[in-house]
């Protein structure tokens, strides 16, 4: 492995403004995020990693630093922000920090456009710096302090080399003339949506319903899902890591009624059954004897909607093939619907449709027509 100094810990707003004004002259700046959304009942950005072709930072969120000093960064076309696998991370620092996103190269999208089939960080960087990096910290807790220096090193190399992967795998989309088409994808990237933090209290039917439960079953794992969100708001932990959802189902499936029976449901400990075990049953109780939940709200698509979105979806099939690339890099899932709803019959209409830029409109608006039109 080739040997370079750790990175440069940032704790201080004090430190984070004077980081900040050299950062705001650089034209490329590399970055990525580590949360605890496997701790924590609401994950938080832990740290931020930023790295320049010559130096790398590690910005510590958790100690009171003033991070809104980073958002005229994010926001400036001039500076390229590269990232591996944005979405995740523009999400956590959208939501954390209210940032906005302009200029972004993400090194996954590109290595998609490409045709790569394996797309992950440490394999690009085997492939194409010559490195090997140790992804044995990605479960890290990364919200405890203080971090060890392995930690914090594998924290680093996240973006040490990213500015290297960029600058090879845009070389390559350049190559195979696929430049612009990646520039569209970074700019939709950049229009970040927030997906929703409440608690959903009919989210059971997204657990309950592909298991085929009867009602009366419901009713007991509506019981067992409300238990479950209480014990991990005030434990502090992701519901998942209370009880599985394979755990709630087989609980409301055979209804236990003691300790012993509930030791015999696939992930229930000893330990979990003496912490849990009274609210576990007692739960089970309360939903034998509750009221039956109403059947679940639906989401109906009208026939010619589903029709449309079906010949659209066979067409990107066959277009991702001849490219050598996976369908979503044609055109996302989400815009075929968009599509399949919408029918719009013109260009002009076509360019109303999000997901739908300048390249796409040119590489494939005339081909989307014909299948519309074709499925009216």
């Amino acid at each position: 492995m080739v040997q370079f100094p750790p990175a440069t810990c940032i704790d201080t707003t004090e430190a984070l403004q004077k980081l900040v004004i050299q950062l705001a002259q650089e034209p490329l700046l590399a970055i990525d995020t580590e949360s605890n959304s496997m701790y924590a009942y609401r994950e938080r950005v832990c740290l931020v990693q930023i790295s320049t072709r010559s130096a790398d930072y590690i910005i510590d969120p958790l100690a009171g630093v003033d991070m809104s000093l980073l958002a005229p960064l994010m926001a400036d076309p001039n500076i390229e922000k590269v990232f591996h696998a944005a979405e995740y991370d523009l999400i956590c620092l959208t939501r954390d920090y209210g940032f906005t996103f302009y200029n972004l190269f993400d090194t996954m999208t590109a290595a998609r456009i490409c045709g790569y089939k394996t797309i992950g960080l440490a394999y690009l960087l085997a492939e194409h710096c010559g490195v090997e990096i140790d992804k044995s910290h990605q479960r890290d807790d990364w919200g405890q302090r203080p971090l060890s220096y392995e930690s914090l090193r594998y924290a680093q190399m996240d973006t040490h080399y990213l500015p290297a992967l960029r600058d090879t795998l845009q070389a390559r989309l350049e190559s195979l003339k696929r430049l612009d088409e990646a520039r569209e994808a970074f700019i939709d990237a950049c229009h970040v949506h927030l997906p929703e933090r409440d608690f959903d209290p009919d989210g059971y039917w997204r657990i309950g319903m592909p298991h085929d439960l009867t009602r009366r079953e419901m009713a007991i794992l509506r019981e067992l899902y409300l238990l479950r969100e209480d014990i991990a708001q005030k434990r502090d932990a992701p519901a998942f890591k209370v009880f599985s959802n394979r755990t709630l189902i087989a609980i409301a499936r055979y209804q236990p009624r003691n300790n012993d029976e509930l030791l015999t449901i696939e992930g229930m400990s000893p330990l979990m059954v003496r912490r849990y075990g009274h609210q576990l049953l007692t739960a089970t109780e309360h939903g034998r004897r509750a009221k039956l939940p109403p059947q679940p709200p639906q989401h109906t698509v009208a026939w010619a909607v589903t029709e449309r979105y079906m010949a659209l979806h066979t067409w990107r099939k066959e277009r991702a093939i001849e490219r050598g690339v996976e369908s979503d890099v044609i055109i996302s899932k989400d815009t075929l619907w968009v599509l399949a709803r919408e029918a719009p019959r013109t260009l002009d209409g076509l360019r109303n449709i999000r997901g739908l830029g300048p390249w796409r409109l040119q590489a494939y608006g005339e081909e989307i027509l014909r299948v519309l039109t074709q499925n009216p």
